[in-house]
């Protein structure tokens, strides 16, 4: 998964030297969007407004399902710090790189409800594995999954298309 950290950027703010009958004032120098919670509405210049992407899993895509995703992605052991946790994801990669437990007549996962806890998209999970605040999930996620469907399906896919589409709705 990637692990890109974004960061709001606060407006830069100039003094602007006063004469000497004016008392000192601030200038906005730019209107670049600023991260509010999770869902809430950003200015993205102009006055427009811009809804912040949610999160959300798209069914019938399985991106995530495809453990061996290759160099660009971290390693297990980049991942995990329990040993346990790295043997298991191991133990799920099949031969095809795609986890054992992937339907892909269906793309489904058969364990969906007992699946390990590393395979479930969640604020803590995040948190614990990457080191991202819960405030930071929903951006987070996103470009992960975007990342990973390009890399699984391609920059043009399908997949793609219906991923952005449920997260801007």
């Amino acid at each position: 998964m990637s692990r890109a950290m974004l960061t709001a950027v606060p407006y830069p703010i100039a003094a602007v030297k006063p004469s000497a009958t004016e008392k000192p004032r601030q200038v906005k120098l730019s209107t670049k969007t600023h991260k509010k919670a999770s869902g809430s509405s950003t200015t993205a210049g102009f006055g427009a407004k811009k809804k912040e992407a949610l999160w959300q899993c798209v069914t019938n895509c399985g991106a995530c399902c495809k453990l061996d995703k290759g160099p660009s992605f971290p390693s297990p052991e980049e991942i995990f710090e329990d040993s346990s946790d790295i043997q298991l994801y191991k133990s799920l990669v099949g031969s095809d790189g795609w986890c054992i437990h992937y339907e892909k007549s269906t793309r489904t996962c058969s364990i969906y409800a007992d699946r390990p806890y590393f395979c479930r998209v969640e604020p803590h999970v995040f948190e614990t594995l990457y080191g991202i605040p819960q405030k930071k999930f929903n951006n987070e996620a996103c470009s992960s999954c975007i990342d990973t469907i390009k890399a699984v399906y391609g920059p043009g896919s399908e997949e793609l298309d219906k991923f952005k589409n449920a997260i801007r709705n």
